[in-house]
């Protein structure tokens, strides 16, 4: 069977045999990606994969009906059946008139170069990819005598290719990495038991933090749990440490979201241009950032992204949207459309950061008399329409300014519209180490529930 090469060409040449079987506009959406990924588990390998993918995905409108499909197998016949397929669905599926591609004018006319791929790391070989996985839980393990199992440590990267073409015109591709590698120690104390893990990603192989650093700080954020014990009820003020925010920023990311906002799911909808924080709340979405997690040239619709203020102190100045959630709201598309080969566009935020603020987390810690720090939540319990916010938590309890003693089995909660309002300290020690990242975040005020 004669395979064809994922291309640019290849794209209009989709479009072409769509257009001929009268679909109005479409866009094709392909990607192929090679990956590794190993666990280990007490100085063991316990799984190993390395996989390889083509995928192309076709999106067809037919006035204000659309249809999408994909199909791995990469042939002529396939890709001549995928059209003729998806052709046929969208004929009948019902007319949606927020439904279509971006106006031409919108897309992209220049792609930024954005150093997203690191070629070189495609000669780290399996040995070297196992030995650090095998390196960060040897490091965990050996730091203190009371780390006496593991739950694994991981290695992973991905090597990724995205090409997208509509028939606007446009044609794009972009070539991206990752790597990362984790561990998860467990330490006992007394009959009780703990675990935690750290970890590094980069899209630059050499830039990862070295297994020794993970494993030590998986180490000290584990052994810093031993004795945990509950606290009774009370009020008092949290600090966030910056994983902790960063998952108070993706409750955000989601409450801006167009798709949230025009389905009435968001505590955020018509907040466009309110107060929704306090004025130490600045929140950037920026897919321009050379060498970023989120960064790319274009978005899933072949717009171009930008750096732009979701949040200015405090004031809310922009949502997350594609075309077809902006249409829905009577709004343009701000570049933030993401998409899975074969599936219509969604939105997702590209680097969706916190501003961060002058002070260290010691300082910050120091002006708490009394408080819980927060390095650990569990649960979902946030209600995205109300804001209501309730997780099961764990930390460090604060007293005098210092972190006294672990605490576990309690519950924070609160509103997130009152939680973003009584941010009153925000930390100077952002780092980009995912998506979407804070620096140490201090609420005022909010309600512990143990005891």
């Amino acid at each position: 069977m004669e395979r064809v090469e994922l291309s640019k060409e290849l794209g209009h040449e989709v479009l072409a045999i769509a257009k001929s079987k009268g679909a109005s506009q479409g866009d094709v959406m392909m990607a192929e990606s090679e990956s590794f990924f190993v666990t280990v588990r007490m100085g063991e390998v316990e799984k190993i994969s390395q996989a390889g993918e083509k995928r192309l995905g076709l999106r067809l409108f037919f006035g204000h009906s659309s249809a999408s499909a994909s199909t791995s197998d990469i042939s002529k016949k396939s890709i001549e059946k995928l059209v003729e397929d998806t052709a046929r669905m969208a004929r009948v599926t019902a007319q949606d008139p927020h439904g279509g591609l971006p106006d031409a004018g919108e897309l992209a006319r220049e792609l930024p170069q954005l150093d997203l791929i690191d070629e070189p790391a495609r000669s780290v070989s399996v040995d070297e990819k196992i030995a650090i996985a095998l390196q960060a839980e040897k490091s965990a393990l050996a730091y203190d005598p009371r780390i006496t199992n593991s739950e694994g440590a991981e290695f992973s990267n991905q090597f990724g290719r995205v090409i997208y073409a509509s028939s606007h015109g446009f044609a794009g591709e972009y070539s991206g990495s990752t790597f990362g590698h984790s561990v998860s120690p467990v330490a006992s104390q007394n009959g009780s038991m703990q675990r935690d893990y750290w970890y590094s990603s980069n899209r630059k192989f050499l830039r990862l933090e070295s297994p020794a650093s993970v494993g030590e700080k998986a180490a000290q954020r584990v052994l810093r749990r031993l004795g945990g014990r509950k606290h009774k009820t009370c009020e008092a003020p949290i600090v966030f440490d910056p994983e902790m925010a960063a998952s108070l920023l993706r409750n955000l990311a989601s409450a801006v979201s167009g798709y949230s906002l025009y389905k009435g799911a968001s505590f955020l909808a018509g907040k466009l241009g309110a107060q929704i924080g306090s004025d130490l709340l600045t929140v950037i979405d920026d897919g321009t950032i050379p060498g970023a997690l989120g960064s790319r040239p274009f978005d899933g619709e072949g717009l171009a992204v930008r750096k732009k203020s979701v949040v200015e102190k405090g004031l809310l100045q922009s949502y997350l949207l594609d075309t077809y959630s902006g249409k829905k709201l009577g709004m343009a598309s701000t570049g933030n459309a993401s998409r899975s080969v074969g599936e219509p566009p969604a939105v997702s935020p590209a680097n969706f950061y916190l501003v961060p603020g002058k002070d260290s987390p010691e300082q910050i810690i120091a002006t708490v008399k009394a408080g819980l720090y927060v390095t650990e939540m569990i649960g979902f319990g946030v209600n995205m329409v109300t804001g209501d916010y309730s997780r099961g938590a764990a930390g460090l309890w604060i007293e005098n300014g210092e972190l006294a003693y672990p605490v576990e089995e309690i519950t924070i909660a609160g509103n997130l519209k009152e939680m973003f309002q009584n941010i009153e300290m925000v930390g100077s020690d952002l780092e980009l180490r995912g998506r979407i990242a804070s620096p140490t975040i201090k609420m005022s005020q909010m309600t512990i529930a143990g005891d």
